[in-house]
């Protein structure tokens, strides 16, 4: 089933009761010339099972422990955002596989070889999607890429994953020549930052349902860095949170301080259709089914992970 994701970007308050999120609006119910009845029908409840991510994007929202726990056990994905309205933390559960020690522990033991060709696979996919982008929306600047994801050896200790993002990002945008893809640079990167904020946390949820440890990566090690296996594993996942972002330009101009509707255009992104073992689904579906071979080719049932391919 696919899993919802809310975003609230007003004050709210938000509890439980009977295995449901109460969503209740103070702005409504503050107005005391409203009538009861419409103060009541203002109430929303959402059933806990069906929310996989959620997105505070507001310093004015209430929130219960009670509920809280109540979304980790469910493995949802929980998105703080600061006073610039931006991700800046991300809630996830302890536990979230019933064989969770077991997989830490054959995550945790992963040689090095076997680091290394994930890694390749990894790097090898984000370049071949990286690719198709070109293609897509840059025409003749995909041959580059193509060669280098070919190239690409166990570790990439060539640093293709480096040369190929620097090439990608001079030409994705053929009427932007001198973007310049920095976190703090100017517009579209700051659309770019809150679409990966939230494939980020689509990863990391899957790789907890997994039951493996996001810590704890194939080739990010940041020791200030919680969520080193999600960042490995969103790279080829990324360039479909790039088309995303070029769909939405197309639509609307992408202002510095992003817009209720620029942010819902990203929202989105857990429902982008890919293709994934030759199927298509969900992206947070795909998600899943990555995550479940990374713990397989860690437990040496597979020697590949399942990625989506962009079309």
């Amino acid at each position: 089933m696919i899993k919802k994701t809310l975003y609230f970007g007003n004050p709210a308050y938000l509890s439980l009761r009977n295995k449901q999120m109460v969503i209740r609006l103070p702005e409504v119910e503050c107005q005391k010339e409203l009538p009861e009845i419409i103060k009541k029908e203002s109430v929303r409840t959402v059933p806990i099972e069906d929310i996989g991510v959620v997105v505070l994007d507001s310093q004015k929202i209430t929130i219960t422990q009670g509920l809280l726990a109540a979304l980790l056990d469910n493995t949802t994905a929980v998105i703080t955002c600061n006073s610039q309205r931006m991700p800046t933390g991300m809630l996830l559960p302890l536990q979230g596989n019933k064989v969770q020690n077991e997989r830490f522990r054959s995550q945790l033991d992963a040689s090095l070889p076997l680091k290394k060709q994930l890694w390749q696979q990894t790097v090898k996919q984000k370049i071949e999607n990286q690719a198709r982008m070109l293609q897509l929306y840059a025409s003749d600047h995909a041959r580059n890429l193509k060669r280098m994801a070919a190239d690409t050896k166990s570790g990439d200790p060539d640093n293709y994953e480096a040369q190929a993002a620097a090439y990608y990002w001079r030409n994705i945008f053929p009427n932007n020549t001198e973007f310049l893809r920095d976190p703090e640079g100017e517009p579209p990167n700051n659309l770019l930052n809150y679409g990966y904020a939230i494939l980020r946390a689509v990863i990391a949820r899957s790789l907890v349902a997994s039951g493996l440890l996001p810590i704890s990566g194939i080739h990010h090690h940041n020791r200030y860095n919680d969520y080193c296996l999600a960042d490995d594993i969103m790279e080829p996942y990324r360039p479909f949170v790039d088309r995303a972002v070029i769909e939405t330009m197309r639509k609307m101009p992408i202002t510095e301080n992003l817009t209720t509707d620029l942010k819902r255009e990203m929202l989105s992104i857990p429902v982008i259709d890919v293709k994934i073992a030759g199927k298509r689904s969900p992206l947070m579906i795909a998600a899943g089914q990555t995550t479940a071979s990374l713990a397989k080719c860690f437990r040496g049932e597979l020697r590949k992970i399942s990625y989506p391919i962009l079309e």
